[in-house]
């Protein structure tokens, strides 16, 4: 499964159980990524998809258990510590920026390597950074240094 999240400078996804933000260029990166899979989608991610929800996109509760090698998983509101030795790589957009947040992402640091960064405009923000991290051997990352 490859999970793909959100999250400020400091790590954060949620604030009193509500997104930081959004932004739609990210939900069509996040599309884009899925063309040719599996996306699993938490109810509470639904309404980010303004334009319908696609063919090849799953609502459930229950995606992180469900997802199969190389679907993907948009995660806003659940922990990927009880899957995490099924994660085959990790997609993080930053929002450079720092936002209220009282739940943070969480995920061992050791045994992940980064194989691409890039950063694009968004819609309402100027720059958002995507970072691709796969499963490996590597050396462990900087302590709250995902980006």
């Amino acid at each position: 499964m490859i999970a793909i999240v959100c999250l400020d400078d400091r790590g954060g996804m949620l604030f009193n159980k509500r997104r930081q933000s959004r932004d739609r260029e990210v939900i069509r990166r996040v599309l884009e990524l899925a063309e040719d899979s599996i996306l699993w989608i938490d109810p509470f991610s639904a309404n980010l998809f303004e334009e319908g929800i696609p063919e090849n996109v799953r609502v459930d509760e229950r995606g992180l258990e469900k997802a199969g090698e190389k679907e993907l998983c948009f995660v806003e509101n659940q922990e990927l510590s009880e899957v995490k030795d099924r994660l085959e790589a990790l997609i993080i957009f930053c929002w450079n920026r720092k936002y209220p947040a009282d739940r943070y992402f969480k995920m061992p640091r050791d045994g992940w390597h980064r194989v691409s960064r890039r950063d694009f405009s968004g819609y309402s923000h100027e720059k958002i950074t995507e970072v691709v991290y796969r499963k490996g051997k590597s050396e462990s990352m900087e302590e709250g240094k995902w980006v």
